[in-house]
């Protein structure tokens, strides 16, 4: 059977009856041409199932409808749903996504990718991260077009970042520790160095100052592994601080803590209550499919998706712009 023909704009301008020239700028949206004759053009595109090139499209408008991504190391666990975020939201505004992982902390890697990048004729470009432990070097001056960094602190605070809101985080964990009758909460941090581990800790200090209560016990700082949350927790059991919660920094260090509780007798939560960050999947919910942990979810894919819109609309402004976490909850906690 024969394949069907595609329309093409002189189809179009043959049905609505206009030239070649004004079905071009009424489907481009030129305001020159009246409002009649562009929805007449419109609907007969419509009526054709008119799809203009790309490539043409490209040259009459100067944009190539192309959004340079610059991922480091994209197949990490929680970089992921930032990137399927952000493409799946350029996709949705019909922008194609010319991707290169690498690592934004080499700077031989990034030369070569920066080298491709520039060669192509992109209207902007995403700078996705795998987390908010570090400031990554700014690589803006590079590119003439805009350029926004998700899921990572550019050094340059004049940079557009999309980050998630680690203090809040840790705020909203706190706080529902408290509103389900703790009042005696310690604290299993992450690294000492790692700012998303230090803006958990400010939080949680925000809420206990908030309802006039004080940490218990020392901050164990570790890794983020779930091997490094048994130790920090036998280390906060040895230390004779007496505590009826704890907030840890991440989900991998509370399932290490309460594999240390049930090793000691601790019932979870009616002797300790134990609450984490991240909200993994993976992490939170066991091998027969049930949740085993209350948790704050830093919405990546939505940080992804709101990074990924600040380049094709007019808000592009300077400085972090936070997601707003949500509070998931599990059996480690008393219900609120």
């Amino acid at each position: 059977m024969p394949r069907e023909k595609a329309a093409r704009l002189s189809d179009v301008a043959a049905v609505a009856g206009v030239s070649l020239a004004t079905a071009s700028k009424a489907l481009n949206g030129n305001t020159r041409i009246s409002a009649a004759t562009r929805e007449r053009v419109r609907a007969a595109a419509e009526r054709l199932d008119f799809r203009p090139d790309a490539l043409a499209r490209s040259f009459a408008s100067g944009r190539s409808g192309t959004i340079g991504v610059l991922t480091h190391r994209a197949k990490n666990t929680f970089a992921r749903p930032v990137a399927m975020g952000a493409i799946v939201q350029l996709g949705a505004q019909n922008q194609a996504a010319l991707v290169y992982d690498g690592d934004v902390q080499e700077s031989k890697a990034m030369s070569a990718s920066i080298r491709e990048l520039r060669a192509r004729r992109i209207d902007g470009l995403l700078v996705i991260g795998d987390g908010h432990e570090h400031t990554s070097p700014s690589l803006t001056h590079y590119f003439d077009v805009p350029v926004t960094y998700i899921f990572t602190a550019s050094r340059d605070p004049g940079d557009v970042m999309y980050l998630p809101d680690n203090r809040g985080a840790g705020r909203m964990a706190t706080q529902h520790l408290i509103d389900t009758g703790n009042t005696r909460i310690a604290h299993l941090g992450g690294p000492e160095r790692s700012i998303a581990a230090e803006r958990r800790q400010a939080g949680m200090l925000d809420a206990l100052t908030a309802a006039g209560l004080e940490p218990v016990g020392p901050v164990i700082h570790s890794d983020w592994t779930r091997v490094r949350g048994a130790a920090a927790m036998a280390e906060l059991l040895q230390s004779g601080a007496e505590f009826d919660a704890v907030f840890c920094a991440n989900d991998h260090l509370a399932l290490g803590a309460m594999e240390t509780c049930a090793a000691a007798g601790l019932r979870i939560p009616d002797d300790l209550a134990l609450i984490g960050v991240d909200n993994w999947e993976g992490t939170v919910v066991d091998q027969a499919g049930s949740r085993q942990l209350t948790s704050v979810d830093l919405e990546l894919m939505e940080l992804g998706r709101l990074g990924a819109t600040s380049l094709t609309t007019t808000d592009h402004t300077s400085g972090e712009h936070l997601t707003t976490p949500t509070l998931a909850l599990g059996p480690s906690t008393h219900p609120a």
